[in-house]
């Protein structure tokens, strides 16, 4: 799975792609299939932490951008990987880039593993939150009681949910290890909240389509197995970089 996820990351054009694991067999199927991996301590509390370890191993310039690509999204299109490194390109004034995408069911929005993002004027996160934000009041005056039939209106704010891929600038990873954890992370499990806690800014992306689920259980890990096996459905995961 961690091979077709670098796959995803040749395709999106990165410069360079790197496995960072604790896990030497993980290092061994990556580096059969001719992708570069480092090994990082076993002990790192997010992936944040362990990508800054990454970051210092590879000696990289503050200034560069590092995308993180989770392994367990094989799925994850090339375009977003991307859109999100562009997205702080441009942004000089933000630490972080992410992505979101519109939340269309009322189930969507009331569940608390679905994580939801509000923003400013400027596309950059103001909060993150498992709650339902922003919450209209009005509509939901019977809250927690109410079932409705579909998502009430939200001028001007449409709900938005998280997607769990990030972009930094590799100096701000060194930092982020050295940042008292947040409140507001511990309280919802969410570590993009010691960012906003701090100061930073986190500038996202909004994709018009949701992206295909990760692989977070059995089942998940078969209906990827039934993806890949139908080449109709592989999005351009086997696509290679642009030349230049």
């Amino acid at each position: 799975m961690v091979v077709r996820v670098a796959e995803v990351a040749v395709a999106s054009g990165a410069i360079r792609i790197v496995i960072a694991t604790d896990d030497p067999a993980i290092q061994a199927a990556v580096q059969a299939h001719g992708h570069e991996s480092i090994l990082t301590r076993a002990d790192h509390p997010t992936g944040t932490d362990r990508l800054a370890e990454a970051a210092m191993l590879l000696d990289l310039g503050d200034e560069q951008i590092v995308v993180n690509l989770q392994g367990d999204e094989p799925a994850m299109e090339p375009a977003l990987v991307r859109d999100v490194a562009r997205l702080l390109a441009d942004h000089p004034d933000c630490a972080m880039s992410t992505a979101a995408h519109p939340i269309l069911s009322i189930a969507e929005f009331l569940a608390p593993s679905v994580v939801k993002v509000v923003l400013d004027a400027q596309g950059r996160a103001l909060a993150f939150s498992r709650a339902p934000i922003p919450f209209p009041r009005d509509a939901f005056g019977a809250f927690p009681n109410i079932t409705p039939a579909e998502l009430p209106d939200f001028p001007g704010c449409p709900p938005l949910r998280h997607l769990g891929i990030y972009a930094y600038r590799a100096g701000f990873l060194r930092t982020y290890p050295t940042l008292k954890p947040a409140p507001t992370e511990a309280v919802e499990s969410l570590e993009q909240l010691r960012a906003l806690w701090h100061g930073y800014r986190i500038a996202v992306t909004i994709t018009t389509e949701s992206p295909a689920p990760g692989v977070d259980t059995p089942a998940d890990l078969e209906r990827m197995r039934a993806r890949f096996e139908d080449p109709s459905l592989h999005c351009g995961l086997t696509l290679r970089a642009p030349s230049g």
